[in-house]
């Protein structure tokens, strides 16, 4: 399968920080694979994941997304790269005067899909995240887990290249959670490249063939946890 991402001794340092936050990632992600990002708190998944999406460009090393190099992009085209990436924040990042229909169908009207074509698919991701009888609420009306899967809805609902999820299933009930992670294989199984941190281990095993990135202190480790890609050791 082809790669969709490629990170090359990625690194990034935030300002007025103390160290790098990641360091020395080199990894590849193949299109259509099914990911798992674990890591204690402070490891630096959400970094890693802005990476991803675009929201932050590395301080060293080179990413290329969709077979381009993601740094040397010119500004007007990121917006159509960054469409071709679903994202499920940990704080939702709803558009609080929106409805909850419309803070799903957003994805589509920023595509040009036709207003004709909208009401359908927002109804049925409605139907999948349980909250069919929710499509008039606003934001601020709902409960953080149902904040959350309103997130997944507009999150998947343009089918994605790539999603990447930020502890998706953090304020859910473990049904839900198991009924959301299969709306993310479904997905998945049509070609989307799925890429999901969490703390929560008992998905781990939930999804066949996953494969699973553990990050310690900003650099990857494989899973007996032995560096990836460890630096030279200097010559004698």
């Amino acid at each position: 399968m082809a790669n969709i991402v490629q990170f090359e001794d990625v690194g990034l340092r935030y300002p007025n920080s103390d160290g790098e936050t990641l360091s020395g990632l080199h990894f590849t992600l193949v299109s259509g694979g099914f990911y798992f990002l674990t890591g204690a708190s402070g490891a630096g998944k959400t970094s890693l994941l802005k990476l991803l999406y675009l929201a932050q460009r590395p301080t060293t090393g080179t990413i290329r997304l969709f077979g381009e190099d993601a740094g040397t992009l010119a500004r007007v085209r990121l917006p159509g790269f960054r469409r071709r990436i679903g994202v499920v924040f940990q704080d939702f990042r709803l558009v609080p005067h929106l409805s909850v229909f419309d803070n799903i169908a957003l994805p589509l009207r920023l595509s040009g899909v036709p207003e004709g074509d909208i009401d359908a698919p927002v109804r049925e991701m409605l139907e999948w995240v349980g909250l069919s009888e929710k499509g008039q609420s606003t934001p601020p009306t709902l409960s953080g887990g149902e904040q959350q899967r309103v997130a997944i809805a507009r999150a998947v609902i343009g089918r994605p290249e790539i999603l990447v999820a930020d502890e998706p299933t953090g304020n859910v009930d473990p049904d839900m959670a198991a009924r959301l992670l299969h709306l993310f294989e479904s997905l998945n199984r049509l070609g989307t490249t799925v890429v999901v941190a969490t703390h929560d281990f008992h998905l781990l095993g939930r999804i066949q063939n996953a494969h699973m990135m553990r990050l310690e202190a900003g650099r990857l480790m494989d899973p007996t946890g032995a560096l990836r890609n460890p630096p030279a050791r200097p010559s004698a």
